[in-house]
């Protein structure tokens, strides 16, 4: 369901590009949505990311600070196999309090086209979260932040 808040609605104007727009979601069809292909995916209230296991992160943030995204590549040992290592990327998408969470998971040792289409999947995954938050991610994986909206005055030559 979406609905928009606007005061004083004129059904003959364009609604303004500020308008507030609400949508109804849950993390079940954020997980149906977003990351359909993860390996693993579940909610929590804290980040199951193990720092001290991050190769590298990426993240998204709304104006507010209330809902972020966020792409986690790790890599860890196996519990119940020590010589067995694994490789992860994590999407996390926190909205308030809670994290909905997806894992593509290759063992270290797997074939590099399946290390790849995990990669892959995961970055398209991060991609179609940060709508979530109003960003937008460019090749290269780099998030790209909203304009300002006042511009500031063109300098010019004669």
């Amino acid at each position: 369901m979406i609905t928009s808040e606007v005061p004083d609605f004129d059904p003959t104007a364009d609604p303004d590009w500020d308008s507030p727009l609400s949508f109804r979601l849950t993390p079940e069809l954020i997980v149906h949505a977003i990351m359909e292909t993860a390996s693993a995916v579940h909610t929590g209230w804290e980040s199951c990311i193990d720092e001290d296991a991050v190769l590298s992160q990426i993240a998204a943030m709304d104006d507010t600070g209330d809902k972020a995204v966020r792409l986690v590549e790790q890599a860890f040992a196996d519990e119940q196999d020590s010589d067995l290592t694994w490789h992860d990327w994590t999407v996390e998408v926190r909205a308030g309090g809670v994290l909905i969470v997806g894992h593509w998971q290759v063992r270290s040792n797997a074939a590099p086209l399946d290390w790849e289409w995990a990669a892959a999947a995961a970055e398209r995954a991060f991609e179609r979260a940060c709508v979530l938050v109003g960003r937008r991610v460019r090749r290269g994986m780099m998030v790209d932040e909203p304009l300002p909206r006042e511009l500031p005055p063109r300098s010019s030559r004669h």
